[in-house]
């Protein structure tokens, strides 16, 4: 069975692109390597709901916490025998979010702390009643709100098809949600974290995270 990373940070943090340079780091060392992102658009109806609720479609679907979360929530319940396999086939599975954004950006929109009823019930529905795996290491990518938003800015206007949804315009809620994630951090929330910053040498964590493997 594979080790499961979890990579965590808000809109244009920086995920995707520290991603792809530590699985090829990774591959090179000759692991065996799988990438996953969530929410999965274009490949779940969940996700494609939730995205279209935050621009504007599906009456007030957007207005309700627990119903977004839900959403999210579905879609990774949804690619459970998908992560199941990858973990099979792979020594190391990272993922572009997963858990932990629910809890942080639900917490935040609520105003509530990491330890908050918000946080505990995501986790009940994803690990416990949805029985999805849990992280064996989580990564914050610890980017600071003004850079992640100009980036995200930046790529909505490259790329029309990912212009900013209301999570992504809402700068109040993107401080709150760094936060709380670096709440969650600092707590361990549900497995080991390791907070990361972008201009971090992707070899370096390469190694870091070979280590974790091998261990």
């Amino acid at each position: 069975m594979g080790v499961l990373i979890a990579v965590e940070g808000l809109d244009g943090a920086g995920k995707r692109t520290l991603i792809e340079a530590v699985a090829t780091h990774l591959r090179a060392s000759g692991l065996r390597v799988a990438t996953l992102a969530f929410p999965r658009y274009e490949r779940s109806v969940h996700a494609d709901l939730a995205a279209e609720a935050l621009r504007g479609r599906h009456g007030d679907l957007a207005d309700s916490v627990n119903a977004m979360a839900l959403l999210f929530a579905l879609d990774r319940a949804d690619a459970g025998p998908e992560l199941t396999k990858l973990l099979l086939d792979n020594d190391i599975v990272i993922l572009d979010r997963y858990v932990a954004s629910n809890a942080a950006y639900n917490a935040a929109r609520l105003e509530q702390p990491a330890d908050g009823p918000v946080t505990r019930w995501v986790a009940d529905l994803e690990f416990g009643r949805f029985e999805l795996p849990v992280p064996d290491l989580q990564l914050l990518l610890n980017v600071d709100t003004e850079l992640a938003a100009e980036r995200a800015r930046a790529r909505g206007e490259l790329d029309a098809n990912r212009a900013l949804d209301a999570y992504e315009r809402d700068g109040g809620l993107q401080q709150r949600t760094l936060a709380v994630y670096r709440e969650l951090a600092e707590s361990n929330w549900h497995s080991p974290w390791w907070r990361i910053r972008s201009d971090d040498d992707p070899a370096s964590l390469a190694v870091r995270l070979a280590e974790l493997v091998a261990g």
